[in-house]
This record gives structure tokens, C-alpha cells and sequence, in this order.
């Protein structure tokens, strides 16, 4: 399990980098912070889905479903996982 709580937000994005291209076969030079994932990375809704059920078994957090659906930058799921370590867990 991946302790993202003991991240720092620049761990996080190479962290997050690293699972994007490894999972979506990207090019890690080409991605930043405001990469777009749906319009600069071509993932589509099913491969969000994919990437929303990696980081709930990597990391063991769950991103409720109305948080994911305002995620659309590399820097949105990286301030997703922040907050969500932020929180005390239910």
C-alpha cells in the first residue's frame, strides 16, 4: 500500500506520473500539472473509472464519486488525494 499521506504534493505528481503512464502508456516528459485528462491525455470515461479503482487499491483511499467527477487535470487528482489524506478516514 502506498502511504500517500506521507506525500508531498511534488512526490505526489511524480507518484501520479508514474501510474498514468505506466497505466495509459504516456510519454511522462509530455504530462504536467494542468495536462487535461480527457482532453490533452485521451482518456475516456472507463479508463477514469480504471484509473479512480487503481489509487483505491494502491493507496486504500476512496475518492467519493462527486470529487472524481470534478477532477480533470493531473494536478486535480493530485489535490484530490491531498485533501482526502487531510481528512480523518470513516
Amino acid at each position: 500500500m502506498i502511504e500517500v499521506s506521507k506525500m508531498s504534493k511534488d512526490e505526489l505528481f511524480v507518484w501520479v506520473v508514474d501510474l498514468l503512464s505506466e497505466m495509459f502508456e504516456l510519454d511522462k516528459t509530455t504530462l504536467t500539472l494542468n495536462s487535461n485528462l480527457y482532453a490533452d491525455l485521451d482518456i475516456d470515461s472507463i479508463d477514469a473509472v480504471d484509473l479512480a479503482v487503481k489509487l483505491k487499491q494502491m493507496t486504500g483511499l476512496r475518492l467519493q464519486p462527486e470529487v472524481f467527477k470534478q477532477i480533470r487535470t493531473i494536478g486535480d487528482v493530485i489535490n484530490a488525494l491531498h485533501d482526502l489524506c487531510a481528512k480523518p478516514q470513516e
